[in-house]
């Protein structure tokens, strides 16, 4: 009986001391109501503990997708190692498209069919269609020069030259913005050049349905026949699905067509199937009009659009893709 009251006597004891404590944590924080403080942090563990631990897992997912991109670019070290020992700038564009072709293979399992249409030595131009962002160029000049060395020039929109911070990634991957005789000049050189003739209005005004929207845009045929290069055309399966544009809108078109800058909102990001096809080369006949070269490379892109991707694109469709073998759309 004495223990038994005694544990009830230090339990009743033992409260005036807590309060005790309270009084004297107030009194030297200078708060009044600090049960009330105390509540609002416990409201607030409440409240954001589910989305600390719905995010931490897609965290953790990061990571393992980081570490997966590590390990491609430490399975072409040694590659790595010899071009950093030539030369500062090969190196450098050999670390870039590494770290581009694993995000290309992680995150859309990217592919590329009819990379043996790409000559190993000798000029040639390579037409695509553009996407909202034309991501598959990324993917596709990475891949180019890590199989076969070789650097694809691209022409880039005015705009692109004026972002901040650019100018030594455009100058270290050979971008351009012409004029027609630059272009003419560097396929004469032997190198590889690339142009999307529909550019930022196709970007922007092209949707799921994958329509072609160059206008009557010949000035790429024409570099073709001057510099006598053969034509390559080039379309990527579902780029609209990975990333799609607001842009044809009213208000978006409108702003386009008054400022010429790509104001309009781009969304996605997607994992979807990403797979570029090269179509079979137009060699240069000197007999063949800027206007029916021009023609006939659009066709050429709309034949692969016809065969390769599904009409309307599906953004769902698309993910599914990345679980089942390539498939031609009749």
């Amino acid at each position: 009986m004495i223990e038994k009251n005694q544990t009830r006597s230090e339990g009743q004891d033992s409260m005036p001391y807590i309060i005790c404590l309270v009084h004297i944590l107030e009194g030297w924080i200078d708060v009044q109501q600090l049960e009330d403080y105390l509540n609002f942090i416990n409201y607030l563990l409440w409240v954001f503990t589910p989305l600390i631990v719905l995010i931490l897992p897609y965290f953790t997912i990061f990571l393992l997708y980081l570490t997966i991109i590590f390990l491609h670019i430490y399975k072409r070290k040694n590659v790595l190692k010899e071009a950093y020992s030539h030369n500062l700038w090969d190196g450098a564009r050999k670390t870039v498209a590494t770290v581009w072709d694993g995000h290309a293979a992680v995150w859309h399992g990217y592919e590329v069919h009819g990379i043996e249409k790409i000559p190993e030595k000798g000029p040639a131009l390579i037409i695509f269609y553009h996407g909202a962002i034309p991501i598959d160029y990324y993917y596709f000049m990475a891949r180019i020069f890590i199989h076969t060395g070789r650097t694809c020039r691209v022409v880039a929109d005015h705009f692109v030259f004026k972002i901040p911070g650019f100018s030594l990634l455009l100058d270290v991957f050979c971008a351009l913005h012409g004029p027609r005789e630059k272009c003419v000049e560097v396929l004469k050189s032997g190198h590889l050049l690339a142009i999307s003739p529909g550019g930022v209005r196709e970007a922007l005004l092209s949707d799921e349905t994958y329509s072609i929207i160059w206008g009557d845009r010949k000035g790429f045929a024409q570099v073709a026949i001057d510099a006598k290069v053969p034509i390559i055309p080039m379309f990527t399966q579902n780029i609209r699905e990975g990333f799609r544009s607001l842009g044809g809108t009213r208000l978006f078109r409108w702003l386009y067509e008054k400022f010429r800058y790509p104001f309009a909102p781009i969304y996605g990001g997607f994992p979807v199937k990403l797979r570029t096809y090269l179509g079979d080369p137009i060699p240069y006949d000197p007999m063949v009009t800027a206007e029916e070269l021009a023609e006939k490379t659009k066709n050429a892109v709309q034949e692969l659009i016809d065969k390769h991707q599904r009409i309307p694109g599906n953004i769902m469709s698309a993910l599914l893709e990345r679980f089942h073998k390539k498939q031609d759309i009749n």
